[in-house]
């Protein structure tokens, strides 16, 4: 079943889908179901993905460091050749 409807579609992605249509030597039509089905496809398997779950801890700080000395962080994290 095919349902005919109007579509405003942006400058950008108009050009996108002619010369898309022009270089598959398609029908509009067919290029812009093509499309759609993809970008719907490719839109249900991404809301499957778990959500990342980032766990804060306390990392302490480390006695005899002064963090407010950028190169002693520097010296401490990369050595005394960081010059």
């Amino acid at each position: 079943m095919s349902i005919r409807t109007t579509l405003t579609l942006d400058d950008d992605i108009a050009r996108r889908l002619r010369e898309e249509s022009r270089r598959a030597s398609a029908p509009l039509r067919q290029i812009v179901n093509e499309t759609l089905r993809t970008g719907l496809d490719s839109a249900k398997h991404s809301r499957g993905r778990p959500k990342l779950a980032i766990k804060p801890r306390k990392m302490g700080v480390r006695p005899g460091i002064n963090y407010d000395s950028i190169p002693q962080l520097l010296e401490l994290g990369e050595g005394p050749l960081h010059k």
